[in-house]
């Protein structure tokens, strides 16, 4: 019994030495990583549009704040279920939200999102902003957008345009187009912007609109032309592509920021050390190039000029789902 007491002995011994060894160890790991493990939470499908800016800021990012950052994906409902977990996350900083126009879409069109997309929120820094360009199938005969605006003017309803789906950016997009240009399109809502711009390529529709991120695969096929740009200035990545306001509807622009937004509450001077981190990482080559790919300008807004971009976002979406007659479906 001695003999088997003293092998009980000897093997908690070295099971706590082990433990030991293992504790002491993860200190040096932890202190490596800020002793901070943070969540961008993405509110959609991994690998999509929503997730790639994220992406491409977030490891530099999270160096420079001396932590370790992790990127997870919590898809569903429109993206409410999402935006839902960081609302009702701890204010500590920890927890972001991989954040962008399409926010205010779910509120603006009547839903029941069970959050606040401004009082729930805290907003944090813009990545940037992303435009639109609108295509057309290359047999139609207009050279211009005031081409196209006339053609339709004359021929109400006659011709049609495509989008990613009801309530998506693409759709609201070409209907705020639309709305200002003074015409009517039969709108055609697909599942996704692939679907819907490969229907114009085949001619089956006239129209559509798609993100600068998306139109790099057609920019060479002759089956479709580029008409214009929605941003306020050429992209830097398209220059050769007219704004929607040179060719003639005058102060028109429609764009879309990438943003982190942090629950309600955060600290001020956590949200400030977050924006700081992000813009240094902004200004590194490497990440301004990730998203000039990406067809995303780089933004440097500090987190007062993101706010002011944020609100005034809301009062926009919210008038525009409101003018175009958008409904939730």
């Amino acid at each position: 019994m001695q003999a088997l007491s003293h092998i009980k002995h000897i093997f908690f011994a070295t099971v706590i030495a082990g433990l030991s060894i293992a504790v002491c160890s993860c200190p040096s790991w932890a202190q490596s990583a800020g002793n901070t493990i943070g969540r961008i939470i993405v509110p959609f499908a991994p690998g999509g549009a929503r997730e790639m800016p994220a992406r491409a800021v977030y490891q530099e990012m999270a160096q420079l704040l001396g932590e370790h950052w992790i990127i997870e994906s919590h898809q569903g409902a429109g993206g409410a279920i999402g935006t839902v977990f960081v609302a009702k996350a701890e204010p500590d900083g920890k927890t972001l939200l991989m954040a962008a126009s399409s926010h205010f879409v779910t509120a603006a069109l009547g839903t029941k999102p069970h959050f606040d997309p401004v009082k729930d929120f805290v907003p944090v820094g813009n990545i940037g902003t992303q435009s639109y360009v609108l295509l057309i199938n290359a047999k139609l005969p207009f050279k211009s957008v005031a081409d196209f605006v006339s053609y339709a003017k004359k021929h109400p309803g006659e011709m049609n345009y495509n989008s990613a789906g009801i309530g998506s950016s693409t759709h609201l997009a070409m209907a705020y187009f639309c709305r200002q240009a003074g015409i009517e399109l039969l709108h055609i809502p697909y599942k996704g912007t692939q679907e819907a711009a490969n229907d114009v390529l085949a001619g089956r529709s006239q129209a559509v609109i798609i993100p600068t991120a998306g139109i790099g695969v057609y920019m060479a096929d002759p089956r479709i032309k580029a008409l214009a740009i929605t941003s306020r200035r050429r992209a830097s990545q398209y220059p050769q592509i007219p704004t929607i306001d040179e060719s003639g509807l005058k102060d028109f622009y429609f764009e879309s920021w990438f943003g982190f937004l942090a629950p309600s509450g955060t600290p001020k001077a956590t949200v400030q050390r977050l924006n700081t981190a992000l813009n240094q990482a902004i200004s590194q080559d490497v990440v301004r190039q990730r998203l000039i790919t990406q067809g995303i300008e780089p933004s440097h807004d500090n987190a007062d000029e993101f706010e002011k971009v944020f609100l005034a976002d809301k009062v926009l979406m919210t008038r525009l789902v409101q003018d175009v007659g958008l409904k939730a479906e």
